[in-house]
């Protein structure tokens, strides 16, 4: 009999004490970052700056909107590495479109908000707050850093 296959398998990441990352968190993470991408692409697209022209403060309306854009972007990345700043980012940026929302359709703040809610609660379970606040991220550079 083989001593080998009555052991506990080694686990690299147990070793270097890395967390493993949610399927949750990775699911939101990739979530955000293709709503950003495909967002910030339509608000770049040529008939589209074209209608913001009509406004009086195109270039500051353009900016705002891609610069949200981006954050989707930017938060979905960092929260993939295990950035805690980044989690928190995404909470303020739901947080920020339940609000826009709410100078719309109620329908529309409802489903910002459920959404909100819902992406908080997986956000904040005992095991994304464990990748969180692990303090080491799941991709490893280099032997030595």
């Amino acid at each position: 009999m083989n001593r080998a296959n009555n052991s506990p398998r080694f686990s690299l990441e147990a070793a270097m004490g890395m967390n493993k990352r949610p399927l949750s968190i990775t699911l939101i993470s990739w979530l955000f970052i293709g709503v950003g991408v495909v967002a910030l692409t339509y608000h770049l697209l040529p008939e589209h700056i074209a209608e913001l022209k009509t406004h009086a403060a195109f270039a500051n309306e353009l900016l705002w909107v891609c610069l949200v854009r981006l954050l989707a972007i930017v938060c979905g990345v960092f929260m993939l590495l295990g950035f805690n700043w980044a989690r928190w980012l995404l909470v303020v940026w739901i947080g920020y479109h339940v609000i826009l929302s709410a100078f719309h359709s109620v329908s529309e703040v409802t489903v910002h908000a459920l959404l909100f809610a819902a992406i908080v609660c997986f956000l904040f379970l005992p095991g994304a707050s464990r990748f969180f606040l692990s303090g080491k991220s799941v991709v490893k550079t280099g032997s030595g850093g």
